[in-house]
């Protein structure tokens, strides 16, 4: 009850941070680092790298037994990977005692780095200004999230936690300063409707790929990777080919409703990024009644942001906006319901299910339904 308690404070207080400090605009983020998803393959492959060490660890010192470290935290962690070529490794990687760091402290510093990525690139594939908007946001992210993660870590204590507690918080000081730096975006025009279709599955596309390395890296599931890579493949290729249409063009130019979605999807980016998640773990902990309650206050004042900066663009008529949006929004729901009977047993994979047959069915309704151009009024 005390975890849940303490999950629920830090979900409420990464919310009302979240309203005060967004703030989408053209400013925010002046580095050359680059673009994130680079700097997040790399920690991708830091993360798997720490696994294979890992499993070199435990075949030479710990005799193949991971025991020691799996009796305190849930089932579904340590599936060992087995094979002639990670046993090669092992017999001949010298000192294989050096390689205990690998045991929870290593994934410890790397988490932050990897979810604050994996965010920031679905923003920057958005929109520059939603991106730079996520960018201002990295030391109250930085905060909300190592809070989290502290905060569970306690909840399973071990002979690692204190450890892995004082490696969050070094990381929580600095990968902000690395994050702040990251190359700002360079300028596009708005997404029209094929530019947030491709949007749409780009993030799902890379949403599974995400899931994928949570199961299998960060629970030390290396073993599992065999049976996930088939999945992994087919996200790659869809992503691949995702990322290649967007930069065919904007396409057809936003009518108001598309223009409202599309502002409204921008502005949440940007209020979730903060309270993320606390609200997944909140899911999960005891706390589900705040995070629900955190997620419709993110919506709403998302969709309040949106809608209105796409009405104070003028040459629109509200009667026929409030019909059409009307419309809209019944067929996001009922997208989103047909994508709840999918079976499924990953909390993440069904949100990411019904989220992207919502936004969707939505954008596709709003295609349909918008006046075509010149007659905006109508």
């Amino acid at each position: 009850m005390t975890t849940a308690w303490a999950l629920a404070a830090i979900t409420v207080a990464a919310v009302a941070a979240a309203l005060c400090l967004s703030r989408p605009g053209r400013t925010g983020g002046g580095g050359r680092l680059g673009h994130p998803a680079a700097w997040l393959g790399g920690v991708t492959a830091l993360i798997y790298l720490n696994q294979v060490l890992f499993t070199v660890y435990v075949i030479r010192v710990r005799h193949g037994d991971s025991s020691f470290v799996a009796r305190y935290l849930p089932s579904g962690w340590f599936a060992l990977a087995h094979g002639p070529v990670i046993d090669a490794v092992a017999r001949h990687f010298p000192h294989p005692g050096v390689l205990a760091p690998s045991v929870l402290r290593v994934q410890a510093f790397l988490e932050l780095p990897f979810v604050l990525l994996a965010y920031l690139t679905v923003c920057r594939w958005f929109s520059a200004p939603v991106y730079r908007a996520a960018l201002r946001l990295a030391w109250p992210v930085s905060a909300a999230y190592t809070a989290t993660f502290c905060l569970i870590e306690w909840s399973l204590r071990n002979p690692y936690t204190v450890d892995d507690i004082v490696i969050r918080i070094a990381a929580a000081l600095v990968v902000p300063l690395l994050i702040t730096r990251l190359s700002p975006g360079a300028e596009r025009p708005e997404p029209g409707v094929a530019g947030l279709l491709v949007f749409a599955v780009s993030a799902m596309a890379f949403g599974l790929l995400v899931l994928v390395v949570y199961d299998t890296a960060l629970l030390y599931d290396l073993g599992d990777v065999g049976r996930r890579l088939p999945v992994a493949l087919a996200a790659l290729g869809v992503l691949a080919a995702a990322r290649a249409a967007a930069r065919l063009g904007p396409g057809r130019a936003a009518g108001p409703c598309v223009d409202s979605v599309a502002r409204s999807f921008g502005w949440f980016l940007v209020l979730f990024f903060v309270p993320a998640l606390p609200v997944r773990y909140g899911l999960i902990a005891g706390s589900g009644h705040v995070s629900a309650a955190a997620g419709l206050v993110i919506v709403g004042a998302a969709a309040w942001y949106g809608v209105r900066e796409a009405l104070t663009r003028g040459g629109v008529s509200l009667l026929g906006w409030v019909v059409r949006m009307g419309a809209t929004v019944a067929a996001g729901i009922c997208g989103a319901a047909v994508a709840l009977l999918a079976p499924t047993g990953h909390t993440e994979l069904r949100l990411l299910e019904v989220a992207g047959a919502f936004f969707v069915c939505a954008v596709g309704a709003c295609a349909l339904l918008d006046p075509p151009a010149g007659r905006a009024g109508s």
